[in-house]
């Protein structure tokens, strides 16, 4: 994919947006908190994942490579949403930034959601861990590219 047509994504934008929110409110954590300092690397940690793992699943057509990154990215944006909750715990003082990273989570799950649908579920190759397969394809399933014949140059006739 052309990094312009990435960069123009609103799901890969609002990715950035997450990144700059989580990047301010680690700034703004006190050191000597040892609970909300490691939250806030967690955060960002999670943060960072997020455009590479956008741009992962657009780099690719293969449904299960997509799926995988998906599910990477929706586990990282659950976890950044809910590390808010320790920060309300711990009494930070600028909630402003901990409403506007849950509204901008929200409107990602949104663009996300939206986003995956647009996957081709038939361009897949059989996931043999089972996680990763269109509706009605199962781990065990026999693959129909096996019926293919393939004569190997390299083989040797004895």
């Amino acid at each position: 994919m052309r990094k312009e047509k990435l960069e123009s994504m609103p799901l890969y934008k609002k990715a950035l947006e997450i990144l700059n929110i989580v990047d301010r409110i680690v700034q703004l954590v006190p050191e000597e908190n040892e609970f909300t300092t490691t939250i806030a690397q967690n955060m960002y940690a999670d943060a960072l994942q997020l455009a590479p793992k956008i741009a992962g699943a657009e780099g690719v057509d293969l449904y299960d490579i997509k799926m995988e990154n998906a599910a990477i990215i929706r586990k990282c944006a659950r976890e950044i949403y809910v590390g808010c909750n320790g920060f309300l715990i711990e009494g930070f003082k600028e909630v402003e930034y901990l409403e506007m990273l849950r509204e901008e989570i929200e409107k990602f799950r949104i663009l996300f959601a939206e986003w995956v649908k647009t996957f081709d579920q038939w361009n897949y190759i059989i996931d043999r861990w089972g996680l990763f397969n269109p509706p009605g394809v199962n781990y065990d399933d026999k693959d129909p590219d096996d019926d293919i014949p393939f004569d190997n140059p390299f083989d040797e006739e004895d």
